[in-house]
């Protein structure tokens, strides 16, 4: 039976390492998930390798190859994504680069600093807005201007900028000293400068002494990093002729789906966090069904988030929550209506262990209502699925499998 709707729930870093901590078990194997234990004894179930050999283990990368997109063919940096979103207008000589707010230690010298927090605290759109303006008034000129984003993600678009810069994702150095990763290579003394002083801007601004004032964490930096040029994707549509809708907290997913000429949708609540609206991404998702749509991309990032920091009880939860809040609310919405197929993966691994991307294949299953499959010994873990034997090398070729365009490989 032909599926006539079709939902990607994807859970952004969801798969993870076994953890003495947890008796040899990954937070999937340990979470209580039972929506997802129950699709999966009548799934098709396998690994698939989202990295493509030499490319960064990335959220941009992966959710390219989840979208169906071959990231060795369309892949111009993580930024151009974001700014997409943003609804900025990149023009064939930008750079974009990712902006993120941090909070570095105090230190006289900028390259004694360490950084203590990529996300500063995961502060609040609201404060970081001001913040980033306070930023642009100070630091913007010729050439070179910020843009606001979601909580600690922003954008620098710089125009005629070098490509040709080493720059390093902040989440991979968290607790780390940063001397050893400060921008290298043409003309990074630019960023350098611009790091360096957005200390002095940020130190005393009113947003700041009121989070250390509630013991929060203070933006005390920017850190630039994800560089790229404007890319160009293949219209969804045009690829798989299905109208598609993505709902997501995070501007690089949402850019995804717009340069793909995908629906963007907005959910009330949606932080990017574990405090996210989990249901109302659900609910919007039925909505987009209702109205016509063929696809919907369902993105999840709070699992990543608690990788990031470290915080095993609450990736669990978010697994949980995922579970309860999102797939559940799916399966009571489409119950006794159309046809549809669900697949469900992370875009990477985010191990607590590591406590950022790991480029390791990760577990996905795929149900379409009325298949028939049974096998009462699967449940959803990347160790089921490592058994199954079916490895899907070439991650970008899973979407062709899921919406019946041939076979992966």
């Amino acid at each position: 039976m032909i599926a006539v709707r079709y939902i990607v729930l994807l859970g952004d870093g969801m798969a993870d390492w076994p953890l003495e901590e947890l008796g040899g078990k990954t937070p999937l194997q340990s979470a209580y998930k039972p929506n997802m234990d129950a699709l999966a004894k009548r799934s098709v179930m396998g690994m698939v390798n989202t990295i493509p050999e030499g490319m960064p283990a990335g959220s941009d990368v992966a959710n390219l190859s989840v979208f169906g997109f071959n990231p060795e063919e369309v892949y111009t940096g993580r930024s151009p994504l974001e700014a997409i979103s943003m609804g900025i207008k990149l023009s064939e000589d930008d750079i974009a680069l990712r902006c993120n707010l941090v909070t570095l230690s105090e230190t006289e010298d900028f390259a004694d600093a360490t950084m203590l927090d990529y996300s500063a605290g995961e502060i609040t759109t609201e404060e970081s807005s001001e913040l980033i303006k306070a930023i642009a008034k100070e630091l913007n000129r010729e050439g070179l201007t910020f843009y606001p984003g979601v909580s600690y993600r922003h954008c620098l678009v710089w125009n005629k900028g070098p490509l040709e810069i080493d720059l390093t994702p902040p989440h991979d150095i968290s607790g780390k000293p940063i001397g050893s990763h400060l921008p290298k290579g043409m003309k990074s003394e630019v960023l350098l400068d611009l790091m360096e002083k957005s200390r002095e801007v940020l130190r005393s601004h009113p947003v700041n002494l009121k989070r250390i004032e509630k013991g929060l964490n203070p933006a005390t930096s920017i850190w630039l990093w994800g560089q790229g040029k404007k890319p160009s994707i293949p219209l969804f549509v045009e690829k798989y002729g299905l109208c598609g809708s993505v709902i997501s907290a995070v501007d690089l997913i949402r850019g995804i789906g717009k340069a793909s000429g995908m629906k963007s949708v907005e959910v009330p609540g949606a932080t990017g966090n574990i405090h996210t609206n989990f249901k109302g991404k659900a609910l919007a998702a039925l909505d987009e069904l209702k109205s016509g749509r063929d696809f919907v991309y369902i993105h999840v990032e709070a699992p990543d988030e608690c990788g990031h920091q470290g915080q095993l009880q609450d990736k669990i939860r978010s697994i949980e929550l995922i579970d309860s809040e999102v797939l559940g609310t799916l399966i009571r919405g489409l119950e006794g209506g159309e046809d549809y197929s669900i697949m469900i993966l992370p875009d990477h691994p985010t191990p607590i262990a590591i406590r950022t991307h790991s480029s390791d294949p990760v577990p996905f299953m795929i149900y379409t209502s009325g298949n028939g499959l049974v096998d009462e010994s699967a449940v959803y873990t990347e160790d089921c699925a490592s058994k199954k034997n079916n490895l899907i090398r070439k991650g970008h070729t899973l979407m062709d499998m899921f919406l019946g365009f041939g076979t992966a490989e």
